[in-house]
């Protein structure tokens, strides 16, 4: 069987729609897609979208595979933790349909990479879990004319859209014309937070029939509004969006905007102490532990002092621990970070530290 004859094979479920056939899949196998984070999000829709026959997939993701994530980043495995998840998937792709091409990038996406790292490619989706990176992509996307298909989790829920697609129109809508402003608190992610394994599935699906759609024009695309999904009743409605910010306008936003995402920057080893460390300091008067997971029902491997969710993060409640030596904890260290930054920016003397990887690899 030559090489055309199996490729046929593989694909002869969709080629027999008669709405997409062979003329359809010639575009799929034309096609050159970004895919950014391969974690819950990122892995379905890319593996599906692999299974589809997408000729090239770009994967983009600085982290390493997680055993706390492998609930919901099914196309992992227990042997393959502390590998990079970028390689790993491209591997798994590989494995599926050696017809589809893979590239990989494990840098974090910075506005000062961003171009170099997605210029190549017209479509790109957002699997992200990062607010400042979403912003990032949803204004890089429209000054540079490029697709973006969105995808979010909050708990139960689940948001999909088509960004800034070509219409008869004009580009559609973009993230800015559904939330103007990034948040200044930022929004709990699935560690801080929590999830159901399904949700990350369904959406990841979800956004990798968007590009299908997209790249062959069946069907209609998500544009002009993003569809939210609730996995405990099912239910489904669409938030419709007005197009209100203009190239020029998201410009400025690109000027003066940094993007910044403590998650994908190098923490101060000055700022930071060690699992090994806190456990050897735990029981001392002068020590006070400051916790910042938002779910008030997870359990802590120590005792805490005080709860304080980094939305709600307020430092001047710490006024009466200023004589404390304090260790600010969260699942993973970043927003632990974030809220030791703010410590020692408004309190430059206080004595504050956050743990090292989190209590989810606490030893």
């Amino acid at each position: 069987m030559t090489m055309e004859e199996t490729k046929k094979k593989m694909y002869i479920r969709q080629t027999t729609l008669p709405e997409l056939g062979l003329k359809g899949q010639k575009k799929l196998n034309s096609a050159k897609i970004a895919v950014i984070g391969c974690g819950g999000l990122g892995s379905a829709a890319a593996v599906y979208l692999a299974g589809s026959g997408i000729g090239h997939i770009h994967l983009i993701d600085y982290d390493q595979i997680d055993q706390s994530n492998l609930h919901r980043q099914v196309f992992y495995h227990l042997d393959q933790v502390g590998e990079s998840k970028a390689k790993v998937l491209s591997e798994h792709i590989s494995l599926l349909n050696p017809y589809v091409k893979t590239s990989i990038d494990n840098r974090a996406l910075t506005k000062e990479t961003i171009h170099s790292q997605l210029s190549d490619y017209q479509i790109i989706v957002d699997c992200t879990d990062s607010l400042s990176t979403k912003y990032l992509l949803n204004d890089y996307s429209v000054l540079n004319e490029k697709v973006l298909v969105y995808g979010s989790l909050y708990k139960h829920d689940g948001y999909v859209g088509v960004f800034n697609l070509e219409t008869e129109s004009g580009r559609s809508s973009n993230l800015r014309d559904a939330f103007p402003q990034m948040p200044k608190n930022p929004v709990p992610n699935c560690s801080e937070i929590g999830t159901l394994n399904p949700i990350a599935g369904i959406i990841g699906l979800m956004q990798a029939n968007e590009v299908i759609k997209i790249v062959t024009g069946l069907g209609e695309p998500l544009i002009n509004s993003i569809l939210i999904y609730n996995t405990l009743d099912n239910s489904q409605y669409k938030m419709n969006l007005k197009r209100g910010f203009s190239k020029a306008k998201i410009d400025s936003f690109y000027e003066s905007e940094p993007y910044f995402d403590p998650a994908c920057q190098p923490q101060e080893k000055v700022l930071l102490i060690e699992g090994v460390e806190l456990k050897s300091r735990l029981g001392s008067e002068s020590l006070m532990i400051l916790s910042v997971i938002e779910n008030e029902e997870v359990k802590h491997p120590f005792e805490v002092d005080l709860r304080m969710s980094l939305k709600k993060f307020d430092p001047e409640k710490l006024q009466p621990f200023h004589d404390h030596d304090i260790v600010v904890v969260c699942h993973k260290g970043i927003s632990s970070y974030l809220a030791t930054k703010r410590i020692k920016k408004e309190f430059p003397e206080m004595n504050v530290l956050s743990l090292k990887g989190g209590i989810d690899r606490f030893m």
